[in-house]
């Protein structure tokens, strides 16, 4: 039998899915603030999925700047966030990591995010659910409307416990909200339910399809406040709080252009 992981020196990967960021407010910033990171004993996996904008270009413009030899980019022509974590995911198991975290290209995780993963892992959990703080360096949020972001984001993760499509009697323990944009998951317990669907965002939310998967494996999982980020509002500002609570709620809202920039 192996020993168990120890989180503080297993390896670590981040992975970030990435579509059209080339932008003044996209991946750079990310690529900053992962630079930042307190420990910084990490691999990263930038998935290019299709952009048109020379994305891939300056991610890799910006890891030679920085020196980054555990950095790398991979591509993922089919589109979709689901496809583009998954080929992320699994790039970073091939390359040995134990530990898989997951953010997005429009967020910004503070200096201590893979710090706080690790010792999230620290508690047993072998999937980490992180909390969302709204982002305001790329577009005005004012302090109302961070609060009411905030409680939007509380009604969400309520409302996940007792809707019935994830209630079932094959699920180990309660549902749980696990953005996509900040979870950390065992490289072991992500290929034992399956990963991420290799689906398009306008299809399946691919991060509530897979805490559902792990629910029915195991109950080692659970939400971790401490671990944070800041994430982009831009949907909110594109379509307002309603529309944008639709969308996350089974896709009832249904915009012609889902992939806002």
């Amino acid at each position: 039998m192996s020993a168990p992981l120890d989180p503080a020196t297993a390896r670590l990967a981040v992975v970030v899915p990435a579509l059209n960021e080339a932008h003044e407010h996209g991946i750079l910033r990310t690529l900053d603030a992962l630079h930042a990171q307190e420990d910084d004993d990490f691999d990263l996996v930038v998935v290019d999925n299709g952009s048109t904008d020379g994305t891939a270009d300056v991610v890799r413009k910006a890891i030679a700047e920085r020196g980054r030899l555990r950095w790398r980019v991979v591509e993922e022509p089919q589109k979709g966030t689901g496809a583009a974590a998954d080929t992320g995911m699994r790039t970073a198991i091939g390359l040995g990591a134990e530990l898989l975290a997951r953010t997005d290209a429009d967020c910004l995780p503070p200096p201590g995010w893979t710090r706080a993963v690790r010792a999230a892992f620290a508690t047993g959990d072998e999937l980490v659910a992180g909390r969302l703080v709204p982002r305001t360096d790329d577009r005005p949020v004012s302090r109302f409307q961070q609060g009411v972001l905030s409680f939007a984001l509380w009604v969400s993760s309520s409302f996940g416990k007792v809707r019935p499509g994830n209630r079932d009697e094959g699920y180990l323990g309660p549902y749980v909200m696990a953005p996509g944009c900040n979870m950390a998951i065992t490289a072991a317990l992500y290929e034992r339910a399956g990963g991420f669907p290799r689906t398009r965002i306008e299809d399946v939310h691919e991060d509530r399809a897979l805490v559902n998967a792990v629910r029915r494996v195991t109950t080692r999982y659970g939400e971790h406040p401490e671990v944070w980020v800041r994430a982009s509002t831009r949907r909110v500002h594109a379509w307002g709080l309603v529309r944008t609570l639709g969308w996350y709620a089974d896709h009832r809202y249904r915009p012609e252009v889902v992939d806002i920039r």
